[in-house]
């Protein structure tokens, strides 16, 4: 697979720093124009300004690639269609969309005012909703689209102190799982990446010793292999440190128990053996599930 983003055009949320910042200038120096979109606001949200969204495109301009800013908040679906408007005005395309702009809300459970819980979700789930539903014409018209929502360990293995935030990021993996599915007529593509890095929103759970070995370039090689003409579909990508995994959401083989009054007792019985991992799979769709149902009814063949 050849890498470049030669005659390509980019939109990274959240690209004012960190990860997004990265992913801005790695995909620039491989030939994408690239909008560097950012609020400008606190890690909480709060706030915003266009300064930092600009300071990484005047990186980009001197550096010899082309950038313009945007100060859109994600959550404001107008802004988002205006922000692609600004993009389809200055380059007549765009290619690749990702969706990386997040927030951070952390408190146990027990803690947590809903506000705090559903503006995590409107920024990380209804934020890429928005920006994906924006483009979704332009990239379907084009017959190609390439998009990287970031999701995270969180969201796929759970996190102390971030329900609300778990809970957006697997939303992502759901709605990637089923964009991938409608996106592949029109020859667009749809991953997920799950970043460890050491960013101004995580850095403090990083030993010092350790805060360069996960710095956010570190992640961007995944971010680009999923974002190039030769990506993979329906894919996610974890990454951190130099090391490189894929995360799967898979199905056992199950045990048929029939439908009787003593099935829960049986179910509690062979819980071990409907949870063996053994010959589990990798369903293509929701599908699938039902179809292994119907097998284990049908006596298992």
């Amino acid at each position: 697979m050849e890498v470049n983003f030669k005659g390509r055009v980019a939109i990274v949320t959240g690209a004012g720093g960190g990860l997004g910042r990265q992913h801005a200038l790695a995909l620039a120096a491989r030939g994408a124009k690239v909008v560097v979109n950012d609020l400008g606001g606190a890690v909480d949200g709060s706030g915003g300004s266009l300064t930092a969204a600009q300071r990484v495109v005047d990186e980009i301009r001197a550096a010899g690639g082309e950038a313009i800013a945007n100060g859109a908040s994600v959550t404001d679906y107008e802004a988002v269609q205006a922000m692609v408007g600004q993009a389809m005005d200055q380059w007549g395309r765009v290619d690749v969309l990702v969706s990386n702009a997040g927030i951070l809300r952390d408190k146990s459970f027990a803690k947590m005012d809903l506000a705090d819980f559903r503006l995590v979700l409107d920024v990380h789930l209804m934020g890429a909703v928005h920006c994906c539903k924006a483009l979704w014409p332009v990239m379907s018209e084009q017959k190609y689209g390439r998009i990287v929502l970031t999701t995270s360990s969180s969201g796929l293995y759970g996190n102390f102190g971030q329900t609300n935030y778990g809970a957006a990021k697997l939303a992502l993996v759901g709605l990637m799982q089923t964009l991938a599915i409608e996106g592949q007529k029109h020859g667009i593509h749809v991953n997920c990446l799950a970043p460890t890095a050491a960013t101004r929103m995580t850095e403090a759970l990083f030993p010092p010793d350790m805060l360069s070995a996960f710095g956010p370039e570190a992640v961007v090689p995944a971010m680009l292999v999923l974002a190039a003409e030769g990506a993979p579909t329906r894919t996610t990508l974890c990454a951190g440190a130099g090391g490189f995994e894929a995360a799967h959401i898979t199905l056992t083989q199950g045990r048929f128990l029939g439908i009787g009054a003593d099935v829960p007792e049986r179910l509690a019985e062979q819980l071990d053996a409907v949870r063996d991992r053994a010959g589990e799979s990798v369903p293509g769709s929701g599908a699938e599930q039902g179809a292994n149902e119907m097998r284990l009814a049908r006596g298992g063949r």
